[in-house]
């Protein structure tokens, strides 16, 4: 079945996106580090959402996102697949129905050990939070431009 995205409009002028995750673009993870990752914009800035984006990342088998940290928090969900996060504490193993939440600054990458295709959502903050607090580094990934982990 194909699902169109469809945009509704309530009665105090806001609206709500609707549409499946498959209509939405999969796109290559393209920053240094990354292994046979995709990401979708599941949710973002360019969609009218204020605070936050949602994202689904694919992560084929033996694929892994790039080993880094950065200002803001993640929360995941795993929808498919199996893998572990690496952090400078070990590796954390999760499967389908798991949450992990990642803290600001934590050394993170998320690796697909399993063999079939590695499915997730992870939510962040979009940039206009860390605009409001004037911090140096803003949050590019949240608005679309970029394609990060």
């Amino acid at each position: 079945m194909i699902y169109a995205e469809s945009i509704l409009y309530n009665n105090i002028g806001g609206y709500m996106k609707h549409s499946h995750y498959t209509d939405v673009a999969l796109e290559d993870v393209t920053m240094d580090g990354a292994k046979k990752v995709k990401i979708r914009w599941l949710v973002s800035a360019k969609d009218g959402a204020p605070n936050f984006a949602m994202r689904m990342f694919e992560v084929e088998p033996g694929g892994f996102t790039p080993y880094h940290s950065h200002e803001w928090e993640h929360e995941n969900y795993i929808v498919e697949g199996s893998g572990h996060l690496t952090t400078e504490d070990g590796e954390i193993p999760f499967k389908p129905g798991d949450i992990l939440y990642v803290e600001p600054h934590m050394k993170h990458n998320y690796v697909n050990d399993g063999d079939t295709v590695l499915k997730f959502l992870c939510m962040i903050p979009n940039d206009n939070q860390y605009k409001k607090k004037e911090k140096a580094n803003v949050n590019p990934f949240a608005a679309g431009v970029a394609n990060n982990c």
